[in-house]
């Protein structure tokens, strides 16, 4: 079981209380995670990544177990403890302006 914890305006979006918990078939990825999301919570699509290219929105940022994930190829494996379910994916508002 994957946790995966997501903004609080997207929580709000699709009705869901802190974490949401995904099964996930196969390798542990940043894209089986978000596809396992977007298929169960269809209203995310496009909010996250683009729909028609898939790639991560300008601010967003993923992170797992301390270290920015973001820029990291969709397809490479989450870390263990993501894998296991001991530590959650996280989906970041980022925040710009100054």
């Amino acid at each position: 079981m994957i946790r995966v914890v997501i903004p609080y305006h997207l929580r709000t979006l699709v009705g869901v209380n802190g974490e949401v918990k995904l099964e996930i078939e196969g390798p542990v990825t940043q894209r089986a995670v978000l596809d396992a999301l977007e298929a169960r919570y269809p209203a995310l699509r496009g909010t996250i990544r683009d729909r028609v290219t898939g790639k991560r929105r300008a601010f967003v940022r993923f992170f797992a177990c301390e270290q920015d994930l973001s820029h990291d190829p969709p397809d490479n494996p989450l870390p263990d403890e993501v894998a296991a379910g001991k530590e959650p994916f996280l989906v970041i508002g980022a925040i710009a302006g100054g």
